[in-house]
């Protein structure tokens, strides 16, 4: 496979790059990554019917068994290769106090922004009402929403996970309805117990109470305005929330909700250009090649506008 030539990549910075995480972003969680071989890869698309269809089963003294077959459609799609660099001028290397290394921060900058975009790039996908069937959405409103007190949070999530094929493990929120479901009254009563006037419940013991492994708030912000105009900060995950059946070891070729098909994983490269600054400078770039994907629909459940 040839190399991006003639600058090549650097590995202690791609281990800054590999390692660096912002908390506040939870895309690598909601949609797992999977290493795939080429740029072109293919997944499964499974058919739900197939499996919940019970063929018959009886078997004659010399007969043969009936031949069942996995119901799907192998999908080819490709990564989206995604890049951002930076620049160190010599000056600043020259001028770096003890410990700092500028060309390490160069490089964490330039991957939380890179992450930034993915993070809104996941949201978007897993909270497209278009990804979900009829049966599988709400659109909340009124007193219906989380965010009203005599709404029933719990009622609603519980009644949503039996009516899913696969029971979520997961349930996927922005922070501002991670804030109102966690101090919810109803929540705050069956979780600890009291009237509920008063408390906030945390993640582990929700997920506890709804037997989930995890609840999974997405805390990111991002500035919506344009280049040069006055700054206008989002949640990248908004006001809704998903119940998503995510399995981890699922692969390309398993049963999950959603994944992230990645190709070589992340990189970062490094070359002199001494067209810049007084005395030339480092430029860093930081790569991904990547494919969010949503492979079964019907393994997921939104709350379209979880609250108001």
């Amino acid at each position: 496979m040839a190399t991006q030539a003639p600058f090549p990549v650097n590995g202690e910075l791609t281990a800054v790059a590999v390692s660096y995480r912002n908390r506040a972003l939870i895309a690598d969680l909601v949609l797992p990554r999977v290493p795939v071989m080429q740029s072109e890869f293919k997944y499964m698309k499974y058919d739900k019917d197939s499996g919940f269809t019970i063929p018959d089963t009886k078997i004659g003294r010399k007969s043969e068994a009936n031949i069942v077959e996995t119901g799907g459609v192998e999908v080819t799609d490709s990564t989206v290769d995604y890049a951002l660099k930076d620049v160190v001028p010599m000056t600043d290397l020259a001028n770096a106090p003890d410990g700092y290394d500028p060309k390490a921060r160069a490089t964490e900058f330039t991957t939380n922004l890179l992450d930034l975009a993915r993070e809104v790039r996941a949201a978007n996908l897993v909270f497209s009402t278009a990804q979900y069937g009829t049966a599988n959405k709400v659109t909340l409103s009124g007193t219906s929403q989380w965010s009203d007190t005599t709404s029933d949070p719990i009622g609603a999530i519980l009644g949503a996970m039996d009516s899913m094929l696969l029971r979520p493990t997961v349930l996927t929120l922005g922070g501002a309805v991670w804030t109102k479901l966690r101090t919810h009254p109803k929540v705050v009563a069956a979780v600890l117990g009291n009237s509920g006037t008063s408390g906030a419940v945390s993640r582990e013991a929700l997920a506890e109470v709804l037997e989930l492994d995890d609840i999974l708030v997405g805390q990111s912000f991002v500035n919506t305005a344009a280049k040069g105009a006055t700054a206008a900060f989002s949640q990248c995950w908004g006001k809704h929330a998903a119940l998503l059946y995510r399995d981890t070891l699922a692969g390309n070729e398993g049963t999950t909700f959603g994944f992230t098909a990645s190709f070589m994983g992340r990189e970062v490269r490094d070359w002199f250009n001494p067209e810049l600054g007084r005395s030339g400078a480092d430029v860093v770039q930081v790569a991904d090649s990547v494919k969010e994907i949503v492979s079964a629909n019907d393994l997921g459940y939104l709350f379209a506008n979880a609250v108001a």
